[in-house]
């Protein structure tokens, strides 16, 4: 196929809105804008909602999309869609070389079913059976991808997503907890299960003698029996004066928080990468958050204090701790620095992005 594919030409295809406030379109976004700065001419390709589970209008709408394509351009699919499309992956492995982009196995998100789950790793191991190069977003999805959707190793590479390294204030600011002064928690994270919002709210229940407020950014519109627990958790402890939900915001607003927050936490039941955890680090943050999925790769220990999901119990003692211990926030921060320090900007991600599509695309087997 590569001989009469015109270099540095892809389309990427993608389900939904690409600019849904979510870490997995964040990545994609700022894949295609560093794409676009190394030369790529790209066009973007929306296959239509409701994915991961698609209606039968929808898949037949983005059948028609993607087999109705120029031939030989290479394909970069999101693995939202890609995972529950597998005949028609079939079927577009015929007529382009096809890059699936995987953030984390779909049956690995939290709150599904058994049949749920199951459906969705026979789909997605069938789509990927079709597919000769994946990209993943960690060493951790590179694993979980070879493992649990049986991927051989050598078809995967990983390119992590990048940071855009803020200047930050040297030495850090470390505030004391006083009565007068207290912290200023983040967390930032769309309102789902995953994300572990209620985890988070029960364990500050016990420090609710301790001054500090919490402040929550992300998307409220996905997940509304988790965004009605996280507000019936807020009135049940008593927190609507020390608890906000933002929802989405903007970048300006969003570096505002980072600049007046203390302590960044997530109680994540599971992240393929974390680019939350990552941004936090990238601006110094102390971080408290789980060990689950690829968060202990992306928060060092040094730079973080992770517990087990879904403890309460043991996050709030790691709360306690990076709270009452202004020394310890000091040691957390500086950790923090020297891991941003060694992280990738978007720009070398989307170097090792074109490195790898280029590679793949115009290769004598395609």
């Amino acid at each position: 196929m590569g001989a009469s594919v015109k270099p540095k030409q892809l389309i990427f295809a993608f389900p939904g809105d690409l600019s849904t406030p979510t870490g997995g379109y964040a990545y994609d976004r700022r894949i295609i804008e560093g794409l676009r700065d190394l030369g790529w001419q790209i066009e973007l390709l929306s296959l239509g909602y409701d994915f991961p589970y698609p209606s039968q209008e929808t898949i037949a709408k983005a059948r028609q999309l993607l087999l109705n394509l120029r031939l030989d351009i290479p394909v970069v699919m999101d693995g939202l869609a890609l995972g529950v499309l597998p005949e028609i992956v079939a079927e577009l492995a015929t007529r382009h070389p096809i890059i699936a982009l995987i953030h984390h196995p779909l049956a690995l998100e939290t709150g599904l079913s058994i049949e749920q789950a199951d459906i969705l790793k026979a789909s997605e191991a069938l789509s990927l059976r079709h597919v000769k190069q994946v990209i993943v977003n960690s060493p951790t999805t590179a694993q979980h991808v070879a493992k649990f959707l049986g991927v051989q190793e050598q078809s995967i590479q990983v390119v992590f997503p990048g940071t855009d390294r803020p200047v930050l204030i040297n030495p850090p600011e470390i505030s004391p907890l006083s009565p007068s002064e207290g912290l200023h928690l983040l967390s930032v994270g769309s309102v789902i299960h995953r994300k572990g919002f209620d985890v988070l709210i029960a364990a500050l229940q016990p420090l609710a003698d301790l001054p500090w407020t919490l402040s929550i950014a992300g998307d409220i519109s996905r997940d509304d029996v988790a965004l009605k627990k996280l507000q019936e958790d807020i009135h049940y402890f008593g927190f609507k004066d020390r608890v906000h939900v933002l929802g989405v915001v903007t970048a300006e607003h969003m570096e505002l928080l980072y600049g007046q927050a203390d302590i960044f936490v997530l109680a994540s039941r599971f992240e393929g990468y974390g680019m939350a955890y990552a941004e936090a680090l990238a601006r110094g943050l102390p971080v408290i958050g789980t060990n689950a999925g690829a968060i202990s790769e992306t928060v060092p220990a040094g730079a973080g204090l992770l517990v087990p999901p879904d403890d309460i119990k043991s996050l709030t003692a790691a709360l306690r701790k990076v709270m009452q211990d202004r020394n310890y926030r000091f040691e957390l921060s500086q950790g923090a620095r020297k891991v941003a320090a060694q992280q990738s900007t978007w720009e070398d991600s989307a170097k090792r992005f074109s490195e790898i599509i280029y590679s793949f695309a115009f290769s004598d087997e395609n």
